[in-house]
């Protein structure tokens, strides 16, 4: 999985960029087909920090979160919560559209409404 931090108008320490990598490691385990992630830290005037995750997965569209505050190690914590629900949604959406269709109970149910 390829994971890429970038930062506008601030400069990315090893520190923070290794916090980055460390929560977003983690993310697969939610969605398997998770291959890229892109981090970007924006540090605005003002004192405020705008995070942005982008998460490619295979066959699927791009999930995006944005968070906002002051602390940029809080924000990416906070972004990274938000992309896991997102994630874990998708999957749990996936298995469920999965098994929906005409199996052996869709069939006998049919044949006792028809008695």
């Amino acid at each position: 999985m390829l994971i890429t931090v970038t930062g506008k108008h601030i400069e990315i320490t090893e520190a923070l960029r290794a916090h980055a990598e460390e929560k977003a490691e983690k993310l697969p385990r939610y969605y398997n087909s998770v291959n890229h992630i892109e981090i970007t830290i924006d540090g605005k005037d003002g004192g405020k920090t705008s995070i942005q995750v982008i998460a490619h997965a295979e066959h699927c569209e791009d999930l995006v979160v944005k968070e906002l505050g002051e602390d940029t190690y809080a924000c990416i914590d906070i972004a990274m919560h938000k992309l896991e629900r997102q994630l874990r949604k998708r999957k749990e959406k996936q298995r469920n559209n999965k098994h929906i269709g005409g199996g052996p109970e869709v069939a006998s149910e049919t044949t006792e409404a028809g008695e």
